[in-house]
């Protein structure tokens, strides 16, 4: 019996997460589950000193940055055999929006890369750590190597 039907897989193109994507699709493949991708830029506003605002990066700027991660994830679709309907580029918060998409979608496990960080970076929390928190299905937090 699968203890699986629907797998999310959190992928972050600017870490190795190799690991996190091997591992999502042999959990996919032990249960028969369907498998969806989603990245989520973050949406981070940057700040104007001289006018005391909050400016949102450059449109066209940020619209290269979706398309070369919507290119990205249309390439690791092919390579899991994930159709372009299950996978998901989105803007915001990645915690909130990989939280989010696994609601909607009905995802029964999400899986996302964590580098376990210690200190200060633990204060300021991760996205693996925002995701478990928040989500309403399995979280699996896959160890990812320090550099």
């Amino acid at each position: 019996m699968a203890i699986y039907q629907h797998i999310l897989l959190a992928v972050d193109f600017f870490e190795a997460n190799d690991q996190v994507v091997h591992k999502a699709s042999q959990i996919a493949e032990q249960n028969n589950a369907k498998l969806s991708l989603v990245h989520v830029v973050d949406n981070l506003p940057i700040s104007d000193p001289a006018a005391d605002a909050i400016i949102p990066f450059d449109v066209e700027l940020t619209q290269e940055l979706m398309d070369a991660c919507k290119q990205r994830l249309i390439k690791l679709g092919e390579e899991l055999q994930v159709p372009v309907e299950r996978q998901y580029l989105e803007m915001g918060s990645p915690k909130m929006e990989i939280v989010r998409i696994a609601e909607e979608n009905q995802a029964d496990l999400i899986v996302v890369g964590s580098h376990g960080r210690h200190g200060l970076a633990l204060l300021l929390g991760s996205t693996a750590n925002g995701v478990l928190h928040h989500a309403k299905c399995d979280v699996l937090a896959v160890r990812l190597a320090d550099d």
